[in-house]
Parts: C-alpha cells; sequence; structure tokens
C-alpha cells in the first residue's frame, strides 16, 4: 500500500504540476512561449521587463497558482521517494540516489516560496537542487532500481539525466540550439517529471515491485 500511495502521488504531483501550468499561461496577456519564457516566469509576483537571462516581459496574474503547484509537486515527489521502497535495491547506492531525487522535491519548494523576482538567491538554488541533484540523481537511478523495474524505466532515467545534464549545461552557457531559453530548460528540468509519472503509471497498472535483496 505505502509503494502504490508513493507512486500516486508522483502521478498527481506531475498532473496538476502541467494542468497549474497550463492555466497560469493562458492567463497572460502578452502571450506566453515555451521557447522565450522559463517556466519560473509563472511564477514572478510582479510585472516587470526581465533582462536575464534573456530579454522579456513578465506579467503572470495566476503567479499564487503556479508557486502553488511547484511547492505541490516538491512535496509529492519527496512523499514518492520516501514510499517506494520497493522499487529501488536496498544499500547506500540506492540510499544516495534518493536522497538526490528528495533534493530535486526540495527545490521546487523552494522555487514556488521563492518567486525569482523576489527572493532571488533562494530562487537560484532551489532552481540548482532540481537541476542538477535531482537530474544526477535520475541519472543513478538506472542503476539502483530492483531487479523487476522494467528495462525501458530502468535505463530510461538514466538516459533522461544524462540529456538533462548536458541540456542544464548549455542553458547555463546560453546556448539554446533551436530551443530557446525556455525550451532549453524544460529540457533540463521535465525529464526527471516525465519519469516519475511513467514509473508510477506502471507501477500502479502492473502491481509492486519486488525489492531486490
Amino acid at each position: 500500500m505505502r509503494d502504490r500511495v508513493g507512486r500516486a502521488a508522483w502521478i498527481a504531483g506531475v498532473a496538476q504540476f502541467f494542468v497549474c501550468h497550463g492555466l497560469a499561461e493562458s492567463a497572460w496577456a502578452r502571450p506566453y512561449s515555451w521557447a522565450r519564457n522559463n517556466i519560473s516566469d509563472l511564477g514572478n509576483a510582479r510585472c516587470a521587463w526581465q533582462a536575464e537571462p534573456e530579454p522579456r516581459y513578465v506579467c503572470s496574474p495566476r503567479h499564487a497558482l503556479m508557486n502553488t503547484s511547484f511547492v505541490t509537486v516538491g512535496l509529492l515527489l519527496v512523499a514518492g521517494v520516501a514510499l517506494t521502497g520497493s522499487l529501488w535495491r536496498r544499500g547506500s547506492a540506492a540510499v544516495l540516489c534518493r536522497v538526490l531525487l528528495a533534493g530535486a522535491g526540495v527545490g521546487f519548494v523552494l522555487v514556488g516560496s521563492a518567486p525569482a523576482d523576489v527572493h532571488e538567491n533562494q530562487h537560484v538554488l532551489g532552481a540548482v537542487l532540481i537541476m542538477v541533484t535531482g537530474n544526477t540523481g535520475l541519472l543513478l537511478t538506472g542503476f539502483v532500481l530492483a531487479d523487476g523495474v522494467p528495462r525501458l524505466l530502468r535505463w530510461g532515467s538514466a538516459v533522461l539525466g544524462g540529456v538533462a545534464l548536458v541540456a542544464f549545461g548549455l542553458f547555463l552557457s546560453h546556448h539554446y540550439p533551436g530551443l530557446g531559453m525556455g525550451g532549453m530548460e524544460r529540457v533540463a528540468v521535465l525529464p526527471l517529471l516525465v519519469w516519475t509519472a511513467a514509473s508510477g503509471l506502471h507501477g500502479l497498472i502492473r502491481g509492486g515491485t519486488v525489492r531486490t535483496p
């Protein structure tokens, strides 16, 4: 039951994130762009011209909704990591991996509780936890999942984590080949959410995983 609750938490967290993302972006008078705007722009508390990392005007009427969503997905990510014990091997490597993934959850909470235009340093710390700590954990996940986990989820996590870390490096260096700033940031952020949702759905549909001794 704990395992199913954890997987359901992952699914619920990701689902509400995308629903709130859609609702928040739909309220923009000047159209929101997945290529030109950061995800965090949806949570900015004030309407203003932003110069970094790329010039753009930000005005998000539903910023409170988006920030609540950030906090919610973070809490549910941590809950899922804590409750899905059968998904992981035993041992220190698996514990480290789960701590790193939980760190991404903490990052989402920080991002939501500290909008970028209000508490920039705290917001940046949260973003780093998501894109560095979380994606490192995602990369390592493929090597510490229980033997009963399907190969697609196992190696998919490693591939997604690697791609996300590369995307984060490109985002930091202001290289966005064909994707724009917002698109590259999404490649660095969304793989973790995609993997947790996929893992949660598989577990609920197919049943729990037998933990490796």
